[in-house]
């Protein structure tokens, strides 16, 4: 029986997902394409923008062929990524790879820019009053988001730079492809930091002061729209690429945080969600503009005016398992193809001790954001001896990315002056019931995992969209979506897991400076 269906596309580090979502929530068919990062020793990480979209046409066939009535199709949701910059050519081509979230090459760039004789955690203190009195955050020092990219590119990159007419956050690349239209909400140009962002404001247009102060080069900016606008309808040569309806409406694309918040299903003031995806952030929705500078958390603009959502993010959480299959625990002939799969993985992690025989991880393999930013740092594997087993590795990465969680919380809580008994848990992470459970029991809350976690944020998508073309508000978008697991913590876990807290938590303080020294 055939019904209306949103087209969903959620744009991940790993790759874009499409899917087929009904207006109920239910998706009918999902499909992902895996794209290639490169990074280079200079702190560049980037992705081929070509690869996005190819992936995006493979995947809406896939979704098709499973049945999916291609004109069903109401409209087009767009979440993902965000931080990252795509330069744009004046024919609407990308003329350089994408830059992600991530890249740090600008942060010598953007450290100058925004430090000062006088400098407070990086900013002069004029610069510092200004940002966090208008937005509530500030570009980063450490060049990981668009100013660090926009001067770099500037700065090291002339002829690129030249060829630039529009800079976008991936979220607007696509829905340029789609429409045609260069577009930005306040919503995806959160990371810029270039709009009012107090009570009461629309966010719907750039703070020249903020744009005089990064340096940034307005004409390159795009159209700034009210989160939740239609761009357009979908261009018609691009309807006849997918299949589609010429002309459906194409909702402006919103960062994965906010799609995570709608799928979820957490969706009153300081009801708590935490992902476990390429990185990893602990989100609820709060009344209130706030920063914690030292901790790297913010409120930031969410769905409509005068709503706030809590912003964090580790920089590294499920990529480690990736990390660590690829890299450490996959062999060359002993097993079938030589790489593990990750239910393989955690199988074997199953096997090794609450614990994992005392052996800790730190999972900054990228340096972190959340709750310090500190672009050093790197991971390591502590208290390892001739005892360690394969399995007591692979749990103690699991175990390390929930400790690092356990640190966010802890910062979190303390932001919004409350404890949050209760997460609901999303992601590709979240499939695994043993790291659901050890975030139970590490975080020690109540966690409460939705359905078809791995696919929360495509639902969030195609629930926004929907919320956007006027069929359902957002109590009605929450009501849709299901939890299917319960975890609890386990008080025996805790006698472990606690003293071990408390050895992790003294890591970063005497790491720092050791990882400072062999990363300058």
């Amino acid at each position: 029986m055939s019904e209306p269906w949103i087209l969903a596309v959620d744009l991940g580090t790993g790759g874009p997902k499409t899917g087929a979502v009904t207006l109920s929530g239910e998706l009918l068919a999902v499909a992902h394409r895996t794209v290639t990062t490169t990074f280079s020793d200079d702190g560049g990480a980037v992705q081929d923008p070509g690869d996005w979209w190819e992936g995006i046409l493979q995947g809406v066939g896939e979704v098709l062929a499973h049945g999916v009535v291609a004109g069903d199709a109401v409209g087009v949701g767009i979440t993902g990524q965000w931080g990252s910059t795509v330069p744009v050519g004046a024919g609407g081509e990308a003329v350089a790879p994408c830059l992600l979230w991530s890249d740090t090459r600008g942060r010598a760039l953007a450290a100058k820019r925004l430090g000062g004789p006088i400098s407070v955690v990086g900013y002069s203190p004029g610069n510092l009053v200004r940002w966090l009195r208008l937005t509530g955050g500030a570009p980063s020092p450490g060049g990981a988001d668009p100013l660090g990219h926009h001067l770099h590119l500037a700065s090291r990159e002339p002829d690129v730079y030249a060829r630039i007419e529009t800079l976008l956050e991936p979220l607007d690349y696509l829905g340029m492809r789609f429409t045609g239209r260069r577009a930005a909400t306040q919503a995806s140009m959160i990371l810029s930091w270039l709009t009012d962002n107090r009570p009461q404001r629309t966010g719907d247009r750039y703070a020249p002061t903020l744009v005089r102060r990064s340096g940034r080069d307005a004409a390159k900016l795009p159209e700034l729209l009210p989160t939740g606008s239609v761009l357009g309808g979908m261009q018609k040569v691009v309807a006849a690429e997918l299949g589609l309806p010429e002309g459906i409406p194409v909702v402006a694309g919103i960062p994965d945080l906010h799609t995570g918040y709608i799928g979820s299903g957490a969706v009153a003031p300081y009801a708590g969600h935490v992902t476990i995806s390429t990185s990893s952030w602990i989100g609820c929705e709060v009344p209130f503009k706030r920063t914690d500078v030292l901790h790297q958390v913010a409120s930031v603009p969410g769905l409509h005016a005068g709503s706030y959502l809590v912003a964090n993010n580790h920089e590294t959480a499920g990529v480690c398992l990736q990390w660590l299959r690829d890299s450490i625990v996959s062999t060359s002939g002993a097993e079938a193809s030589g790489i593990l799969g990750y239910a393989q993985l955690v199988t074997l992690a199953a096997t090794a001790p609450v614990g994992s025989g005392g052996v800790l991880f730190t999972p900054w393999l990228n340096g972190e954001r959340s709750p310090v930013d500190d672009r050093t740092l790197r991971a390591a594997f502590l208290n390892i001896s001739m005892t360690t087993e394969r399995s007591h590795l692979i749990r103690a990465v699991l175990e390390g990315v929930a400790f690092n969680a356990r640190w966010l919380l802890d910062s979190v809580e303390r932001f919004i002056k409350r404890p949050m008994p209760v997460l609901r848990i999303l992601g590709g992470g979240a499939i695994s019931d043993l790291w659901c459970q050890i975030h139970a029991d590490i975080l020690e809350r109540r966690i409460e995992r939705v359905a078809e976690p791995m696919y929360a944020n495509l639902r969030g998508a195609a629930l926004f969209a929907s919320m956007s073309l006027g069929n359902i508000d957002l109590a009605g978008a929450a009501a849709r979506v299901e939890v299917d697991g319960t975890f609890e913590p386990d008080p025996q876990a805790r006698k472990i897991y606690a003293p071990m807290y408390a050895e992790y938590r003294r890591l970063y303080h005497r790491l720092h400076g050791v990882y400072a020294r062999l990363n300058a």
